[in-house]
């Protein structure tokens, strides 16, 4: 019979190609970021049916509950950081928690909160990693770089900093959290998305060698090109991959619910395609899903696309078991 030129997808559901169960980690923290409300983020990901979602697709799903942590104090800028005390102390939660889920042998789901919580992630599957000379790649879907320190940021919010965190800079209350300093290797940073940079931190950026995919590049030569591109030299380096997405890497034309929106984001389709090729390469090996913002949104509107995206990073395809 002569193809249809269609794709045709794997005799088996999602769930069951993966084989491994995954958790649930909830941080409902906004401590570190500039607008209040990102605390909802996982409630909101849970009403708009993620667990049930990922059970659809056919995996185990563990709901390791909400982590603990301090409340957002009412008080301004200190030593160049807002509210360093209380993020390093949700940081190193979430480390814990992440790590701990990996080796238990789950792949790790942390549902944020704002995106300062991302140190503690990958901070926890780098150590798993490095435990079994296992390298780590980290993909950012981001609008903005979040390679900013005290020196280059206007407001001080630390959720615009992470990646200069893990590579290297920040504050020591921050960087005695992972196993070594820094945590991750510069080179082996890829961004999608980016098309907010603050100036000093444009500088930063090059000068450390992360790749970035900022938005005129991938209107350039598209979605599809980007992603081959990307997940070529993540695949080329070998080992883990953790994807840090942030909802704010989406156009707020269909993503309102975030604290820092950007125009001219990820649309609909590109989204998709991004996600949808991620899960085809078979590398992810655990996630963040930060900065939904129920207190900015329509009627859960984020938080039921960012559910939608994350069903197409585990599986979820237009012809499954059809053809």
């Amino acid at each position: 019979m002569p193809s249809t030129g269609l794709y045709r997808p794997n005799d088996l559901l999602p769930g069951e190609r993966f084989g491994k169960p995954l958790a649930l980690i909830a941080a409902p923290c906004d401590v570190a970021g500039g607008r209040r409300g990102s605390t909802m983020g996982p409630e909101a990901l849970r009403v708009a049916g993620l667990p049930e979602a990922l059970r659809g697709l056919g995996y185990s799903v563990h709901d390791r509950g909400s982590l603990g942590g301090p409340s957002h104090p009412d008080r301004e800028r200190q030593g160049g950081y807002r509210h360093l005390e209380e993020t390093a102390r949700w940081v190193q939660a979430v480390h814990d928690s992440v790590y701990d889920s990996l080796g238990s042998g789950e792949l790790p789901i942390l549902l944020g909160g704002d995106h300062a919580l991302s140190i503690g992630s990958v901070a926890g599957a780098a150590r798993h990693c490095a435990e079994r000379d296992k390298p780590l790649s980290l993909l950012w879907l981001d609008a903005h770089a979040d390679f900013n320190t005290a020196d280059s940021s206007p407001s001080g919010n630390l959720h615009g900093m992470p990646v200069a965190v893990l590579c290297g800079d920040g504050p020591r209350a921050l960087l005695d959290i992972g196993h070594a300093t820094p945590v991750l290797d510069p080179a082996r940073v890829v961004q999608v998305g980016i098309r907010s940079v603050d100036a000093v931190e444009k500088r930063s950026v090059v000068e450390r060698g992360l790749t970035v995919y900022d938005m005129r590049r991938i209107d350039e030569i598209g979605m599809r090109a980007t992603m081959e591109q990307v997940l070529e030299q993540v695949a080329r380096g070998g080992g883990h991959l953790h994807v840090s997405f942030d909802v704010d890497v989406l156009d707020p034309e269909i993503a309102p619910g975030t604290g820092t929106p950007v125009s001219g984001g990820l649309n609909y389709r590109e989204a998709q395609l991004c996600m949808e090729m991620i899960h085809d390469s078979g590398l992810l090996a655990s996630l963040d899903v930060v900065e939904v913002n129920p207190a900015l949104d329509r009627r859960n509107q984020t938080a039921e696309l960012a559910v939608e995206l994350v069903q197409s990073l585990f599986g979820e395809q237009i012809l499954a078991r059809v053809l």
